[in-house]
């Protein structure tokens, strides 16, 4: 499949196409990040259940599961086993959190010392190009 499948234009200008070469390195990257920011804040969430239910305004017993599903997707993302699975059910995660943030906690998008729903949102774009692109070649299944 061509890079430029969803590009209907003409030719695509780079200013630096042999970069295109370190695509799959750079999704590498970002797979690890990704995974390791999510691993951690799952482990977050089943060490301390009961503390972290009352910071997100949840059970223990959902927070527990949400620790669990971020555990398994962030490895997932982060080893590329089940990519586009795990990167769609962070994307879930994340529309959850940016809901809960504008309609319930009413945050704006920068929030108050940076609490608000961007973070959330880059989250959401960056495993949406993980989705897209399979993760790219490093993965293992």
């Amino acid at each position: 499949m061509s890079r430029s499948t969803c590009h209907q234009g003409g030719p695509i200008h780079l200013i630096f196409p042999r970069l295109l070469e370190c695509s799959d390195l750079a999704l590498a990257l970002m797979r690890l990040l990704v995974g390791w920011v999510f691993v951690y804040s799952g482990w977050s969430h089943e060490r301390d259940p009961v503390g972290r239910a009352k910071s997100i305004g949840m059970s223990p017993g959902f927070t527990r599961l949400l620790g669990i599903v971020e555990i398994a997707a962030g490895l997932g993302v982060a080893l590329g086993v089940l990519t586009q699975v795990a990167a769609l059910a962070l994307i879930l995660i994340m529309m959850g959190a940016i809901q809960k943030k504008l309609f319930v906690w009413h945050t704006g998008f920068w929030g108050e010392k940076a609490s608000g729903w961007h973070y959330d949102l880059l989250f959401v774009t960056m495993n949406l190009v993980i989705l897209t692109t399979g993760g790219g070649r490093f993965v293992l299944l």
